[in-house]
């Protein structure tokens, strides 16, 4: 495969999980930052244990040969003014720009179900309407201006138990924003989890991806979430996500689709919540590591 340019990193979240602080709490950040190179990635994206000035950050990134890929960005565009999601953006964008970061990606969370006990699927999910679907919209295209102009893609995060979530959601989504300012952080885990085929969404939506998270779903899991009504978070305690080749993800499909979109400049990076103490981070980075170099090349 042709991925000659593509980085590989592994997200922060394997080690110690932000919303949850049971999950890896007590693991420094030096370790994982260790872990991560050990493995054989060369970069990762922000975690909420990771210093706030970014000069002390990539002191400690250096020492380590890693870089920042991207960094989540919480975005309120359904339900709070476009100024205010703007200016916290720009907050962010300085930081990553210290960095020496490209890629910021954001994720609607208006009405989001992450912190609560509530079943995310069914009538449950959340839901926007037409004139919320018009200001994330617009307002994705304002800040995907900004971030252009910066040296930015800006790349927007389908998520479960969020107003985007489903193929017809993302399709959506994309259709009214501007490819030339909204690109797609395309989640292998999450379209899988929200009943989609994630090699199919990969060819539908390739031209756009500007970032991958590469997650996957033990399909037993999945099956016992759906069936028990999980609530997101539930969903990482009972092992839901595992990293590439532990679950059901046609991996083969999506590097096959995204290879044939042109998606050979960017980041792959290895994205799977869960808890430490059962799942041990880098025994699991080195797994990762292993098949995506046998399944891509890389």
């Amino acid at each position: 495969m042709s991925f000659k340019n593509i980085k590989l990193g592994i997200a922060p979240i394997n080690w110690t999980n932000d919303d949850m602080p049971q999950l890896g709490g007590d693991i420094p950040f030096q370790q994982m930052l260790s872990e991560a190179a050990l493995a054989g990635f060369t970069g990762t994206e922000i975690g909420g244990a990771f210093p706030a000035d970014p000069k002390v950050l990539k002191y400690y990134l250096d020492l380590r040969g890693l870089s920042i890929a991207s960094e989540w960005f919480s975005s309120f565009l359904c339900t709070t003014s476009y100024e205010e999601n703007e200016k916290n953006f720009i907050e962010q964008l300085d930081f990553l720009e210290a960095l020496g970061a490209s890629h910021i990606n954001v994720c609607e969370l208006s009405y989001n179900l992450f912190a609560e006990t509530v079943s995310m699927f069914g009538d449950a999910k959340p839901i926007a309407n037409d004139d919320e679907w018009n200001k994330l919209t617009t307002g994705l295209n304002q800040l995907g201006k900004i971030a252009t102009a910066r040296g930015f893609k800006l790349c927007f995060h389908h998520h479960m138990a969020t107003v985007v979530q489903t193929r017809d959601e993302t399709r959506r989504l994309l259709d009214n924003t501007d490819p030339a300012l909204v690109y797609l952080c395309f989640d292998t885990g999450h379209f899988t989890f929200s009943k989609e085929d994630a090699a199919s969404c990969a060819k539908e939506f390739g031209a756009r991806v500007g970032h991958v998270h590469l997650k996957d779903i033990r399909k037993e899991k999945m099956e016992q979430a759906y069936a028990e009504g999980f609530y997101f978070r539930q969903s990482v305690l009972e092992g839901c996500f595992t990293v590439p080749g532990d679950g059901f993800v046609d991996y083969d499909g999506v590097f096959a689709a995204l290879e044939d979109a042109g998606y050979d400049d960017g980041w792959f990076l290895v994205e799977a919540e869960q808890d430490p103490a059962i799942a041990p981070p880098f025994e699991y980075a080195l797994k990762a590591r292993k098949y995506i170099k046998e399944h891509a090349g890389i």
